[in-house]
C-alpha cells in the first residue's frame, strides 16, 4: 500500500509540476523558483539527517544481520551515496538545471554552474538522480515502517516539484517544442517508480545490515541533491541570505515535527520492538534455571 501511495504522490508531483511551465511560464519567476527550491532542500536535508540516518543506524544495531557493521562502515555508505552523485555530475550527468531559467530570463549565465548541453541530457541527468530517490523510498518501504516510508516519499515529492519545474522550463527552450518536452518529463517522472518498485520488492525481508547500508547510501544522495540545488543561490550575494533563510526555516520546521512525532510514538522502530521482545523473552527464560536451582536448594 505504501508503494502505491508513494508512486502516485511522485507521479503527480513530477509530471504535474513539470507541465505547469507550458501554461504559466510567465508567472514562474526566478525568485519564486529559487524560494521553492530552498524550502524543498531544507526538507530533504532534515529528512536525511533526522529520519533516514537514524533509521539506518538503528537497523544496523538490531543485530542478526549477515555483516557485523562497524560505525565507520555505515558512515562510508552515506559518503558513497554523496560521492556517486558527485562523480555523475563530473561526468556531465548533472542534476541542477535551475540556472537555465535564469539564463533565459535575464540573458546571462554563471560560470560556476554546470549546464547540460541539451534538453535530452538534462532529462537523463535528472532521471538518474530520480533513480536514486526511488532506491531510497524502496529501502524505506522495506523497513516495514509505514510512517517512515511515507515521510521519506513526501520529502522526495516536495523536492521533486522545483526540479520538475526547472526541467519543464528548460525543455521548453530546447528544439523539439512541447512534444519533446513532454517526453523528457515522462522519462524524469517514471524514473523514480522504475527504481522504487523493484527495490522495495528486492529489499523486502532483506538482511538488516544490507538494508542499513542502502538507507545510509540513500541519505548521502539526499544530502548531495539538497546541497547542489541550494549552493548557487547561497553564493549569489543578491539572494544568498534569503536562500539560507528558506533552507533553515523548512529544515527546522520538519526537524521539530519529526522529533515531536518520534516522541509521540508515531515513528517507533518496528525492528527495535521485535528485538526488545526477543531479549525480554530470553531474559525471562534465562531466569528460570536460577529459580529452579533456588527451589532445589530449599
Amino acid at each position: 500500500m505504501e508503494v502505491l501511495v508513494a508512486v502516485v504522490l511522485l507521479v503527480v508531483a513530477s509530471l504535474g509540476a513539470g507541465l505547469l511551465p507550458q501554461a504559466f511560464a510567465t508567472r514562474l519567476t526566478l525568485s519564486r523558483l529559487s524560494d521553492l527550491t530552498g524550502l524543498a532542500s531544507g526538507l530533504l536535508l532534515a529528512s536525511a539527517f533526522v529520519l533516514v540516518v537514524p533509521e539506518g543506524f538503528h537497523t544496523a544495531s538490531t543485530g542478526g544481520g549477515r555483516f557485523d557493521l562497524d560505525p565507520a562502515v555505515l558512515g562510508l555508505a552515506a559518503l558513497a551515496g554523496f560521492l556517486m552523485l558527485l562523480l555523475l555530475e563530473g561526468l556531465g550527468i548533472g542534476h541542477a538545471v535551475h540556472e537555465e531559467h535564469h539564463d533565459h530570463e535575464e540573458g546571462h549565465g554563471h560560470e560556476h554552474v554546470h549546464h547540460p548541453g541539451s534538453g535530452g541530457l538534462a532529462a537523463i541527468g535528472l532521471s538518474v538522480h530520480a533513480l536514486a530517490d526511488g532506491l531510497a523510498i524502496g529501502a524505506a518501504t522495506a523497513s516495514g515502517e509505514a510512517s517512515f516510508s511515507l515521510l521519506v516519499a513526501f520529502a522526495v515529492a516536495v523536492h521533486r516539484v522545483p526540479a520538475a519545474l526547472s526541467l519543464g522550463i528548460f525543455l521548453l527552450h530546447q528544439p523539439g517544442g512541447r512534444r519533446t518536452a513532454v517526453r523528457g518529463l515522462l522519462l524524469f517522472t517514471l524514473a523514480t517508480p522504475a527504481a522504487l518498485v523493484p527495490s522495495a520488492l528486492l529489499l523486502d525481508g532483506a538482511d538488516p545490515s544490507t538494508l542499513a547500508l542502502v538507507l545510509l547510501f540513500s541519505a548521502g544522495t539526499f544530502v548531495y541533491v539538497a546541497t547542489v540545488d541550494t549552493l548557487p543561490a547561497i553564493h549569489n550575494p543578491e539572494v544568498g541570505r534569503r536562500a539560507v533563510r528558506n533552507v533553515l526555516s523548512s529544515a527546522v520546521v520538519l526537524s521539530v515535527l519529526l522529533v515531536a512525532l518520534n516522541g509521540a510514538g508515531v515513528l517507533e522502530h518496528g525492528h527495535g520492538h521485535q528485538d526488545h521482545g526477543v531479549h525480554s523473552d530470553e531474559d525471562h527464560s534465562e531466569g528460570h534455571p536460577e529459580e529452579d536451582h533456588a527451589d532445589e536448594d530449599h
